[in-house]
């Protein structure tokens, strides 16, 4: 029924009105319509092979590659080995946990190689990036497609015979996009990445706002943040296990066939470059990760391990020449972090600003792209510590743990 206007019911303006909150009421259902066909579980081809191996070999090597939600020692990282343990005790489970905190798809990318693959063959990796990728990163779709589909063209190159299942995390952000109908960016690459490579995609977020929708879940109860409480790693771990229990193990396991890549970008053959190998002038230092070498700022024990190289001050230089289509670094940005400039094959500079929102009292782990779509011939690269600096940036610092390059 209309609400009283103040139009006549006989007028020509009433039924126009009609006729259009008619129209919109139709829009509206057929927008629910089409949102609740779109799946929480696309099962692409499963995990046969996984299956297969565990039937034939009675044993599998289980790793979780994230940011800090795959890091939580008791989130879905632990909870899907038990599972898997009590529905198959007879098997022998491998597990490596690689999440890293703050990491994004881009971070993860660089460091696969070393944190995964080089822990031995595996057999079915479980990987999220989408909300560190989101309110992390704040990557556009380009480089969210790029960070994931470098790590599954390495794993599948080196596991041909392994299966995979992206899982799609969510913040506030993420799931606010879920209850108007639509996708964040970073779920939208993500799942286009899985759909590509024909691997299961679970979007956690899509499922939680339909719970809740229902009336069966709430965010502050059965969420209640970012990182999930004990019921929302049930959540996720009963979505992501499903994927396991829908699939048929493989009567032949086969290696997987790569497709051409989604982007050609993609940074699938990383390398990763100590920063001893390059050559510089002024101050730099190349020392252990410690409040000596980084006075300004926490600095969280997961790179205490580290020794990285910091310049504290503007005019210092570095210079590398290497064979590669990308360059990128991993640093520490904290409340004095400073902009590079860097010149490639002698063009113009350009300015790649370190400090982040996250600045502020710590000393902020994130990946940078320095250069990339470059001819992956030789280039000499010139990098330095800027005189600008960002507005909310106590200094010039420049601490870097790694750079990575890209064939």
């Amino acid at each position: 029924m209309l609400p009283r206007l103040g139009l006549n019911p006989n007028s020509r303006r009433y039924s126009a009105m009609k006729r259009f909150l008619n129209l919109l009421a139709i829009v509206f259902l057929v927008h629910l319509a089409s949102a609740e066909e779109t799946p929480v579980i696309e099962s692409g081809r499963g995990v046969a092979n996984f299956l297969a191996k565990i039937e034939r070999d009675k044993r599998a090597h289980v790793a979780f590659f994230g940011g800090s939600i795959t890091q939580n020692a008791g989130g879905h990282s632990k909870r899907v080995p038990d599972w898997l343990r009590e529905r198959w005790p007879e098997v022998e489970f491998t597990v490596t946990n690689a999440g890293l905190g703050s990491t994004c798809s881009l971070a993860g990318a660089f460091r696969f190689r070393e944190d995964v693959l080089a822990k031995g063959p595996v057999d079915l990796l479980i990987v999220e990036f989408a909300v560190n990728d989101d309110q992390d990163a704040g990557h556009d779709r380009r480089t969210a497609i790029r960070g994931l589909e470098g790590i599954l063209r390495q794993y599948f190159t080196a596991n041909p015979e392994g299966d995979a299942i992206s899982v799609q995390f969510v913040n506030p952000g993420i799931l606010a996009k879920h209850q108007a109908g639509e996708e964040a960016l970073s779920v939208a690459a993500h799942k286009s990445v899985a759909r590509h490579y024909g691997i299961a995609s679970v979007d956690i977020g899509l499922a939680l706002s339909r719970e809740i929708a229902a009336g069966r879940m709430t965010w502050e109860k059965d969420y209640k943040e970012t990182h999930p409480n004990p019921a929302g790693y049930a959540f996720a771990t009963g979505l992501i296990t499903r994927v396991i229990e829908d699939s048929k193990a493989a009567v032949e396991i086969r290696p997987i066939e790569l497709p051409e890549p989604l982007d050609a970008g993609s940074y699938d053959q990383p390398e990763r470059v100590d920063p001893q190998s390059l050559s510089w002038l002024g101050g730099w230092r190349f020392a252990p990760v410690s409040k000596e070498l980084i006075p300004l700022g926490s600095l969280r024990a997961d790179y205490t391990r580290f020794h990285a190289l910091r310049s504290d001050e503007a005019g210092n230089y570095l210079y590398y020449t290497f064979a590669g289509s990308a360059l990128s670094a991993f640093v520490l940005a904290g409340p004095d972090a400073g902009i590079l400039e860097v010149s490639v094959d002698g063009g113009e500079w350009r300015p790649v600003d370190l400090h982040h929102r996250f600045s502020k009292g710590l000393n902020y782990p994130r990946a940078v792209m320095l250069a990339e779509d470059l001819a992956g011939t030789y280039h000499t690269v010139a990098i330095r510590t800027a005189e600008k600096k960002h507005p909310e940036s106590e200094g010039h610092a420049a601490t870097i743990l790694y750079f990575g390059i890209d064939r």
